[in-house]
């Protein structure tokens, strides 16, 4: 495939309104606030924008939307993450149909399947739908590792064109990047901001990071510093980084992730707050608490 990937591509919030409704208007500022900030491209329906709790519905319109919008500028990837494999290649069919550049799969994350299922699984995704395919390791959600076996079958299909990896395990990355050698033609994305900077001097292509979605300008040139091995821009950038992750810890439980960058997203008057149900959106102290954190990042942001 002739797609190449680069860079720092965010997993882009879904912009709501209420339980089932897109905020329309929201959705067209938060793409605009990302191009401008130079982004690589943009990933839809991962975790960071609650793919998993939008109704099949919305899923299709806000890709049909966002690539509409996008016209081509950047590449956009489609989460296709589902417990069952006709639903996920129905989505990649139509996210083909609306313009999307690649589409991005998680193992099925109820039945846990072993390595020669998960093979077929990626086989099947990749053969049986129109679009390059990038694998996604996500156990900390899916309760499995993609094992190097099925990495390695993936390295040699045309359609399989790279991989995120969102699990944080440094080990596991460099067992990746030696399995993969040289390929400058299969990128790898980490999902771990924090580590961004130690994975691309390893070898890895760049970031799938929550915060740009608040700070694009801040995350694309902190992969310009790591890029050109500028380790005291790098350093600098990394410290900044680490601060934004703050806003993650604002609040409890494993939405309190969503819920902080939504939470600076309005406050920064790019889209609401609202999140998929059940999850509830930041009011009260929690929220001044992530306003008093917001205040104090600004002066130092680019």
């Amino acid at each position: 495939m002739n797609l190449q990937l680069s860079g720092i591509i965010p997993p882009m919030v879904t912009p709501l309104r209420s339980r089932d409704a897109l905020d329309e208007s929201g959705l067209e500022r938060l793409i605009e606030h990302l191009l401008a900030g130079g982004v690589g491209g943009l990933f839809l329906l991962g975790t960071t924008g609650e793919g998993p709790a939008l109704s099949y519905r919305l899923r299709r319109e806000l890709v049909e939307r966002t690539c509409r919008h996008v016209a081509k500028r950047i590449p956009v990837l489609v989460c296709i993450t589902d417990t069952a494999m006709v639903e996920s290649l129905e989505l990649a069919r139509a996210v083909a149909d609306f313009g999307a550049d690649a589409v991005v799969a998680a193992p099925p994350y109820y039945w846990q399947s072993t390595q020669s299922e998960l093979d077929r699984y990626y086989e099947c995704l990749a053969n049986e739908q129109p679009l390059p395919l990038l694998l996604y390791n996500m156990p900390g959600l899916t309760k499995t590792v993609i094992p190097m076996g099925t990495v390695q079958r993936a390295l040699e299909h045309p359609n399989i064109i790279g991989m995120k990896d969102s699990s944080g395990n440094l080990g596991y990355l460099h067992q990746i990047l030696r399995l993969r050698g040289t390929r400058t033609d299969w990128p790898l994305f980490v999902g771990d901001e924090e580590t961004l900077a130690y994975a691309m001097l390893a070898g890895a292509e760049g970031g799938v990071n929550g915060g740009a979605n608040m700070f694009p300008k801040l995350y694309s040139q902190f992969f310009q510093a790591c890029a050109n091995r500028d380790l005291k821009r790098m350093h600098d950038l990394q410290d900044l980084v680490v601060r934004v992750s703050d806003i993650y810890r604002a609040g409890s439980g494993a939405s309190a992730l969503i819920k902080g960058i939504k939470t600076v997203l309005s406050l920064l008057g790019i889209c609401a707050d609202v999140s998929a149900e059940p999850v509830t959106r930041f009011e009260g102290q929690d929220r001044e608490t992530l306003n008093a954190l917001l205040q104090n990042l600004l002066p130092f942001l680019p």
